[in-house]
């Protein structure tokens, strides 16, 4: 049995890899259970079991006779390389850079967390299947908006000649608490995904701290202090929620994975190129929020 349960997490780790670099495209089905099962060399159950995981997790999404199919949010490309040059780039090679460190620090401000958890899970497998070096110590500080704050997105969308009723409330209800649950469960994920690692040996020293701020992003921002930073806007988008009842909402979103993220780079020969004055005055606006808005 324990020996299956291995063979279960090498699954999982290589299907949510799969699924991040775009090898299962957004939108498209995973392949049959009876071919995963062929293919990996395992049970059923234990595909199954993956599946269910990968569903919990948010990779997938399945209904009753349509398979399981690849969330249809645009792909998130995670690779390995140490280097970048500035300009558009993606969330999985800046966290792989981060990494490649000894020691592991980053800064975060953003929505729910849920990009962000898909690549720390995805760096966790990698150091458990010693895929890479484990980091000697990991540092991660999360700014999320507190649950005093009113969400104004996602938000039911109405024809231009409808009126707000009671239902359109009621609509707009449903999804703040599917967003408070989304940012609880992606935080609270993370955050189990590397503090495994110290509790089973893997990583020395692992501090994640996460503060509720009175504060709605309009952009994800993500700091590696002193070194680079990335910097994205939220992209309202129309897009149709499906409920865990499997109800549909129309609604306003905003475009979370797989998000445009520009990458600007500090020049510590000169303090006053973009790069540096970005990396300066940022990480000084997250400081000064981090230590004002000390919520737990």
């Amino acid at each position: 049995m324990s020996e299956e349960r291995g063979r279960g997490a090498a699954v999982l780790a290589a299907l949510r890899s799969r699924i991040a670099e775009g090898g299962y495209r957004p939108g498209h089905n995973l392949p049959p259970q009876r071919a995963l099962a062929e293919e990996f060399d395992v049970s059923r159950d234990t595909i199954q079991r993956v599946l269910g995981e990968l569903k919990t997790e948010g990779w997938i999404e399945s209904r009753q006779g349509s398979g399981s199919r690849v969330r249809a949010t645009p792909p998130i490309h995670v690779a390995t390389q140490p280097k970048a040059s500035p300009g558009r780039i993606a969330l999985g090679p800046f966290v792989a850079r981060a990494f490649a460190q000894p020691v592991v620090e980053l800064d975060v401000f953003t929505f729910t967390s849920e990009s962000l958890d898909t690549h720390m899970r995805v760096q966790a497998e990698a150091i458990r299947n010693e895929q890479i070096p484990a980091p000697e110590r990991i540092a991660l500080r999360i700014m999320l908006p507190s649950d005093g704050v009113e969400l104004p997105y996602p938000r039911a969308r109405l024809p231009k000649d409808a009126s707000a009723t009671a239902d359109v409330r009621e609509l707009d209800r449903r999804l703040q608490a599917r967003t408070r649950e989304i940012i609880t469960r992606h935080t609270s994920s993370l955050r189990n995904a590397l503090r495994h690692l110290k509790t089973d040996g893997l990583v020395a020293e692992v501090d994640v701290k996460v503060l509720e701020v009175p504060l709605v992003p309009t952009h994800k921002l993500y700091l590696r202090r002193g070194v680079e930073g990335l910097l994205g806007p939220y992209k309202i988008v129309e897009r149709t929620i499906l409920m865990d009842d499997d109800t549909e909402i129309d609604a306003w979103d905003v475009l979370g994975l797989g998000s445009t993220l520009i990458r600007l780079v500090n020049d510590e020969g000169d303090p006053d190129a973009v790069g540096s004055v970005f990396m300066q005055s940022w990480q000084e606006w997250f400081d000064s929020c981090w230590h004002r808005y000390a919520t737990v």
